[in-house]
């Protein structure tokens, strides 16, 4: 009898342990319906990325090389303004799930004034520095030449996407990810057609190469803006849009809340570029192999990032409600759907990894140099996108500085040091580089997982 009661005891311990972890059909119903809007447009944005690639790869290495590392300095340069969706969408998902409705577009208002206030600087500090920057990142004249120009035109829309990624945020945070959906597949669209035009001249257009790609991508994000307010002007007026200022105590909160994650994609992007300066040190060939491996990479990263946009949002909104053990199930819910989702896209890499990269490796010697890593990359980046997932639903709860701390000192003090000795010193080339990625990457996902599971950020209060 014993016995008996003792085996009952540990299959419910574990069919309760199931229902934890694995949601349900109206929690995944719930996931799905703030996901899968803004999954809809991360994979609009993979198929800008892929196409971009693909234009600009047609123009040879330099190009492609060029596009790359303009690609990443233009994230360093933005990044620490992208911080802004992070405060955006905590604030107005907790007051959302306290019933505040007529207060939930109050923190959009703060980020859009706070996206002002650093785009402005930003912008004009990075024009004035970019040919010096990138010849840190490149030792090739005509590499520095293409991307200097590609940074310079980029970094004018630096206002417009802090306030693209505010506006993300609160549509996220109040279940109308439908809008920001619309938004960026009018976006994209209008962004291929007019790198169509200026990369190669079409139309009577003059043929402006990888500036023309800069140049269309700028265009692009302020008509997003200005969708973006409309948009707003019709659905958010009740809630306070434009007419519930944050004084400047609620603004600097806010920013406080926003800061360790701003500083987080500061570091971050400043990481990636540091990483095609250890590439650079190796070779052009490596430079434009990583660059179609950190697009892959990033196609797969964005549609798992709108998992984590709802990991976020749910749990916020069960804080608001002061509903912490929910709030726990949120964070576990999303994070297996992450992880099953990497799963098959890792799947695909596999299969269909070497015609894939051969779609933008048109030299047989540079896709030889990303096969093996992109299989390696394939093999831990189902943990990878899980630990991506559990980060946001920190930032959900309003723990913004303890993933920040671990991102920074995974990458700065483990990941660069160990990608330079095993790359450009040991001789272990890029795939030596992407290996120690994949360890460094694997590591933070699971460091994520312990703190979500340890619970303390169901005691910050925002």
């Amino acid at each position: 009898m014993k016995t008996c009661n003792l085996h009952e005891r540990v299959t419910n311990r574990v069919i309760n342990q199931i229902r934890e972890y694995f949601p349900d059909k109206t929690r995944r119903g719930q996931i799905l319906a703030i996901a899968l809007p803004i999954m809809g447009g991360m994979m609009s944005q993979n198929v800008l990325n892929l196409v971009d690639a693909g234009m600009v790869g047609r123009l040879g290495d330099s190009a492609l090389a060029a596009a790359g590392i303009g690609s990443f300095a233009t994230y360093m340069s933005i990044a620490f303004i992208l911080g802004l969706s992070t405060g955006v969408q905590a604030l107005a998902a907790r007051r959302l799930g306290e019933g505040r409705n007529d207060e939930t577009a109050v923190p959009l208002n703060g980020g859009l004034m706070l996206a002002v206030m650093l785009g402005i600087p930003i912008s004009l500090i990075m024009i004035s520095i970019a040919p010096k920057f990138i010849a840190l990142l490149s030792p090739d004249p005509e590499v520095v030449g293409q991307a200097s120009s590609y940074l310079q035109v980029r970094v004018i829309a630096t206002v417009a996407v802090g306030m693209n990624f505010s506006f993300r945020g609160y549509w996220s945070a109040v279940h109308m990810t439908g809008l920001y959906l619309r938004t960026i597949l009018i976006m994209h669209a209008l962004n291929i057609f007019l790198n169509w035009v200026l990369i190669f001249g079409n139309l009577g257009a003059p043929a402006l190469g990888v500036y023309g790609a800069g140049l269309a991508t700028t265009i692009s994000l302020y008509v997003g803006t200005v969708i973006y307010f409309y948009l707003a002007w019709r659905h958010a007026s009740s809630h306070g849009f434009l007419h519930k200022i944050p004084n400047r105590k609620v603004l600097g909160d806010q920013f406080k809340l926003s800061l360790p994650t701003s500083i987080q994609q500061l570091l971050f992007s400043g990481g990636m570029v540091m990483l095609f300066w250890i590439l650079g040190q190796i070779g052009t060939g490596e430079v434009a192999a990583g660059n179609i491996l950190m697009t892959f990479m990033l196609t797969a990263l964005l549609p798992a990032m709108s998992i984590g946009i709802a990991a976020s949002t749910l749990v916020g909104n069960a804080l608001g409600r002061k509903d912490a053990e929910d709030a726990r199930r949120w964070g576990w819910n999303t994070t297996v759907v992450a992880l099953l989702y990497g799963f098959l896209v890792s799947i695909v890499f596999v299969v269909a990894g070497k015609p894939l990269l051969g779609i933008f490796l048109v030299n047989p010697e540079t896709l030889a140099l990303a096969y093996k890593p992109l299989l390696f990359m394939a093999a831990v980046l189902a943990i990878d996108l899980a630990g991506l997932t559990t980060m946001h639903a920190l930032f959900g709860a309003g723990d913004t500085k303890t993933p920040a701390m671990i991102s920074i000192i995974g990458q700065w003090l483990v990941f660069l040091p160990l990608a330079y000795l095993v790359g450009p010193v040991l001789g272990y080339g890029l795939l030596g580089v992407w290996i120690a990625q994949g360890i460094y990457r694997g590591s933070q996902a699971l460091l994520f997982m312990k703190v979500w599971q340890k619970g303390r950020w169901a005691e910050v209060r925002i």
